[in-house]
């Protein structure tokens, strides 16, 4: 058996195993990564040699780091990258470059219709009739895009919401409320089977859905990182927030949304969040931009998402596609039966 792990910001970790009568055997760890002493690297295969396969990744981690002689320096990885490395190789994971993904970049869309859609897209993967997916979404109409388990009333004012013309939504996904103008934000949604994070925590598997816009981030000039649990980060601020959903039928949803350049006064207006959340967003006080992607890069927005692209194409490979007439219409019809309905939207009032 054979599993990787690529650890967000740091080194790729890969492991080969047998699994004989239960237990582990013939291990063999390997990778980019730094190590001293030398002698530690057979230490760690010692150590995982002959543990039960059914081990969950803290026991093999706790056996890992017990092994490991006083003063041993790991750089780039971990005992638990290793755990997890291993973890997705006796579940058969599967890696990036297994699949050959799909790139959509369909023009403005409600944001009903851009909901649906994440939630069909996901599903057709899980069902085998759509390959792995990148779609960038461009919006036609301001919208506060509220999480699955959040209260609307806790977090829209909605007297300024209507004075502003911004429509509540609500996402199948959990995480907190998006604030969308046409042409302030870069948000993407990525369809994967759930095959590709076998093995991986929920906290460990949103760094890696985002490890390419990272390092996309990083060539335009932005000393981005991932901050857990949910958030992408530069030392000005926080640039923008992801969610995650898991399908009964195997398809995982991953998306992110990203500040390019927002009206912070709006923003507070219409939202029910004080001066320290907007703190957290990158800006002091409501009268500035909330503008990380804008003002780090100079670039215009759509440059920046054409580098996103660039990168992921390197990276995993992309293939242009369209959105099929069956996907259009059964998103229609979810926006009819469920995205527009006062009892989806205010499921928690």
């Amino acid at each position: 058996m054979h599993g990787e792990f690529k650890v967000p910001g740091g080194k790729l970790v890969v492991v080969d195993l047998d699994v004989q009568g239960g237990v582990i055997r013939n291990f063999r760890l390997a990778g980019d990564f730094f190590l001293e002493p030398d002698e530690a690297l057979g230490t760690i295969d010692a150590a995982v040699e002959g543990m039960p396969a059914e081990s969950d990744g803290r026991t093999l981690a706790a056996a890992i780091q017990k092994a490991l002689p006083e003063g041993a320096v790991l750089l780039g990885f971990s005992p638990e990258a290793v755990a997890t490395a291993i973890r997705r190789a006796l579940q058969r994971a599967t890696g990036w470059d297994d699949y050959e993904w799909q790139f959509l970049h369909p023009g403005p869309l409600s944001p009903q219709m851009h909901l649906a859609l994440d939630q069909v897209l996901a599903e057709e993967v899980g069902e085998g009739r759509r390959k792995p997916t990148l779609r960038i979404w461009e919006w036609a109409s301001p919208a506060v895009v509220i999480g699955s388990f959040q209260s609307v009333r806790n977090e829209v004012d909605p007297d300024n919401a209507e004075k502003y013309g911004f429509e509540v939504v609500r996402r199948i996904s959990g995480g907190g409320a998006m604030f969308i103008e046409p042409g302030s934000a870069v948000t993407y949604s990525l369809y994967a089977p759930v095959d590709l994070v076998q093995g991986m925590s929920f906290a460990d598997s949103y760094a890696f859905f985002d490890e390419w816009v990272i390092q996309a981030l990083k060539s335009l000039g932005i000393e981005a990182t991932y901050q857990p649990l949910n958030d992408i980060a530069s030392p000005a601020g926080k640039i923008g927030g992801a969610a995650q959903k898991r399908l009964g039928n195997g398809g995982v949803l991953h998306h992110v949304t990203m500040s390019y350049d927002m009206d912070g006064d709006k923003m507070v207006q219409v939202l029910r969040i004080g001066r320290e959340k907007m703190s957290d967003k990158g800006t002091t006080s409501a009268n500035k931009r909330v503008d990380p992607l804008r003002s780090q890069t100079g670039m215009p927005r759509e440059a920046v998402i054409d580098r996103m692209v660039e990168t992921f194409r390197a990276l995993h490979g992309l293939q242009d596609d369209e959105l099929r007439p069956e996907e259009i219409a059964a998103a229609e019809e979810l926006v009819r039966t469920k995205f527009a309905t006062p009892e989806w939207v205010g499921r928690v009032p």
